[in-house]
């Protein structure tokens, strides 16, 4: 069951995106930070417990950011990355925003939702901001990835 997360997620979802940022494969996330951003959250829940989360985070109209994507390592290849990531395009539709990337080490899974491969330096230099956390900074190898949905 894909839905919105809850503050009664956070702890589970700070352990799982944590998980992903001690490998250096997402940017790691504070329990208060998390709190803050509950609403940019979206998580897949089984038999209880939080199988995977992923949030979109808005930069205005035209763009919008999926970010956070993790699912737990046993729940790998059960369709949850791909259910959690079309809820969060689907709330970017509901809000009108044109376009949607990701800065991914997979960007496979993304094409087979319809993103494409976009150099980096197309995207807006505010896109940067939380890469400066990043240990990977000054070398980035992550892809780039953009989903068009409205064109005006």
């Amino acid at each position: 069951m894909v839905r919105q997360a809850k503050t009664t997620d956070v702890p589970a979802i700070a352990r799982l995106i944590n998980e992903y940022a001690g490998k250096g494969d997402l940017l790691p996330l504070e329990p208060q930070e998390l709190h803050g951003r509950i609403g940019d959250f979206y998580v897949c829940e089984q038999d209880g417990q939080i199988a995977g989360v992923c949030s979109l985070f808005v930069y205005g109209t035209d763009l919008a950011e999926i970010r956070s994507l993790a699912v737990q390592p046993e729940c790998e290849g059960k369709g949850i990355g791909r259910a959690v990531t079309e809820a969060c395009i689907a709330a970017a539709k509901t809000l009108s925003i044109g376009r949607v990337f990701a800065l991914t080490y997979k960007p496979g899974f993304f094409e087979r939702l319809g993103f494409r491969v976009v150099d980096r330096l197309t995207l807006p230099e505010k896109v940067w901001k939380d890469c400066r956390r990043c240990i990977k900074w000054d070398y980035c190898d992550e892809i780039a990835v953009l989903l068009e949905l409205y064109r005006e």
